[in-house]
């Protein structure tokens, strides 16, 4: 194919569509309305009434404004989304595909929250080949992309079954032990974070530790976005100063996520959204990890989870969670057995992880080549 990027004039969105500014969405509110509406981040709700036509792409006015997205039936956008109309030259999956590999984030001039200005929309510059050719990219790149899907709907269904795997190992590690007290008479003391540790947040220090550092698939804290603080006063974070071998539970948001704290962490403290549990011998606080990552732990630990406008684990509900009594030779055993087991399936998720990050990487290397005459 040859490269009709560099044979053609690039067009100002100015010239080949329109944008339609969003509107308050309180008087066309209707939970039985044919017509969704749609925010900066997706869907909302439904209306009685809309704005934009269908083949319509939403591009974020503020908040999130490197996401767009497609919507195939008329809609109501509110007032932090703008609709990017195709003009009548305009194929509305090929302007939907520009947006999806254009950069807005350089048009941000926010000190803030993300946001954009129609007018700078409107000086973007695009490609328009003939409407034929743009139907082509269209087909090729919906082409490549169910191709890139199959193999991407694979790997999740992989990763799917690691998680069932895991809970067979953890099951398999615990089945046979039936000798069990509650938190609060094997512990010395559970206890929560404090709020308001944000102005204490530093480039270095203690490890600050936030429910997004917890995961649901192990008891390792991720690492990946590591938040520290510096406490002017070391007393006052004194209740919640983590220990090795201290096992934290999330009580907000993704109730039930473990992690233990391990033997590098020389400082570190935890925010107000996650519980921690001293056991009275903390050389076990692996083997108490796990069981309450396994099937039993969580049923248990949940099971007095609070409702309402947000769910909810108080610490008197893990106090009252029930954990096996084990000598620490067995203890030693189970984990020896979850390790050798789990070794291999984290291997395994690590290269499926790797080419979940390839295949979002093909996606935009797609649309590069599809915007620059090489597809």
């Amino acid at each position: 194919m040859w490269n009709w990027w560099r044979d053609m004039e690039l067009k100002q969105w100015k010239d080949v569509l329109h944008i339609i500014s969003g509107k308050n969405q309180s008087a066309v509110v209707d939970p039985n309305g044919k017509y969704p509406i749609y925010g900066s981040g997706g869907l909302m709700g439904y209306a009685n009434d809309y704005l934009c036509e269908a083949g319509t792409t939403i591009v974020g006015r503020k908040g999130t404004i490197n996401r767009p997205i497609f919507v195939n039936e008329p809609f109501w956008n509110i007032d932090t989304a703008f609709g990017i109309v195709p003009g009548e030259d305009i194929n509305p999956r090929y302007l939907y595909y520009f947006c999806v590999h254009f950069n807005f984030m350089p048009l941000d001039k926010s000190t803030g929250r993300p946001s954009l200005a129609k007018g700078d929309l409107l000086k973007i510059y695009m490609p328009v080949p003939s409407l034929p050719e743009q139907e082509r990219i269209v087909a090729r790149i919906e082409e490549m992309f169910s191709q890139l899907d199959a193999g991407v709907e694979t790997l999740k269904k992989t990763k799917a079954q690691l998680a069932v795997y895991r809970q067979a190992v953890l099951k398999e590690a615990f089945s046979n032990l039936t000798i069990k007290k509650r938190i609060r008479e094997m512990s010395s003391l559970v206890t929560s974070g404090s709020r308001g540790w944000a102005q204490y947040y530093s480039d270095n220090g203690a490890r600050f530790i936030r429910i997004t550092d917890l995961t649901r698939d192990g008891i390792q804290l991720k690492n990946d976005s590591v938040q520290y603080v510096k406490l002017p006063d070391k007393a006052e974070g004194k209740r919640s100063r983590l220990l090795n071998g201290d096992v934290l539970v999330s009580i907000t948001a993704d109730l039930g996520s473990i992690a233990l704290i391990p033997e590098d962490i020389e400082e570190a403290y935890i925010n107000q959204h996650i519980a921690m549990v001293r056991f009275n011998n903390p050389s076990q606080g692996e083997f108490m990890a796990w069981y309450l990552r396994s099937e039993w732990g969580q049923k248990d630990l949940l099971k007095n989870k609070r409702g309402g406008g947000k769910l909810g684990l108080g610490l008197d509900d893990i106090r009252d969670t029930s954990v096996p009594v084990v000598s620490d030779a067995i203890a030693r055993q189970a984990i020896a057995y979850i390790d050798n087991r789990l070794s291999v399936c984290d291997s395994i998720e690590q290269t499926v992880n790797t080419a979940l990050q390839q295949a979002e990487a093909m996606r935009q290397s797609i649309l590069k080549d599809a915007f620059e005459g090489r597809l």
